[in-house]
C-alpha cells in the first residue's frame, strides 16, 4: 500500500529527484501514523480509498512544509539583512492537507483529541 500512497503523494507534491527518498519515508511514516490512529478492529484495507489518499496528503503536506523554509519576511541589523517570505503559503497548504486527511479518516479513527475535564485552578 505504501507504493500506492507514494504514487498519490508524488502527484500532489511533484517532488524533485533529490526529494523522492524523503517523500517515500514520509509516506511510510504517514501510513504508520494513520494505522496507529485507527479504531480497534479497523484495518487500513477497511478504509477503502480514504486511507491511501489521507496518507498521501499527510506525506505531501509534510514535504511542502519542509520546502517552505521560515516565515521571516524581513530582518535587518546594521548591514545584514534577511528576507525569506513565501514560506507561509507552503505551511498553510500543508495545514489544509492535514485537515483534509483528518476529515477523510474521521469515520475510521478514534478520537485522539485531548481535553482537561474538571480541572480546578
Amino acid at each position: 500500500m505504501v507504493e500506492q500512497i507514494l504514487g498519490l503523494a508524488a502527484l500532489i507534491a511533484r517532488p524533485a529527484e533529490e526529494e523522492k527518498p524523503l517523500l517515500e519515508a514520509m509516506c511510510t511514516a504517514a501510513a504508520a501514523d494513520l494505522t496507529r490512529r485507527l479504531r480497534d478492529g479497523v484495518k487500513p484495507e477497511d478504509c477503502r480509498d480514504s486511507f491511501p489518499c489521507a496518507a498521501a496528503l499527510l506525506a505531501a503536506g509534510g514535504l511542502l512544509a519542509c520546502r517552505s523554509g521560515g516565515d521571516v519576511e524581513q530582518f535587518s541589523v546594521g548591514d545584514v539583512s534577511v528576507r525569506t517570505g513565501g514560506g507561509s503559503q507552503g505551511c498553510e497548504t500543508a495545514a489544509a492537507m492535514r485537515r483534509q486527511a483528518a476529515a477523510m479518516m474521521a469515520g475510521f479513527c478514534g478520537d485522539d483529541e485531548f481535553a482537561f475535564l474538571g480541572v480546578r485552578g
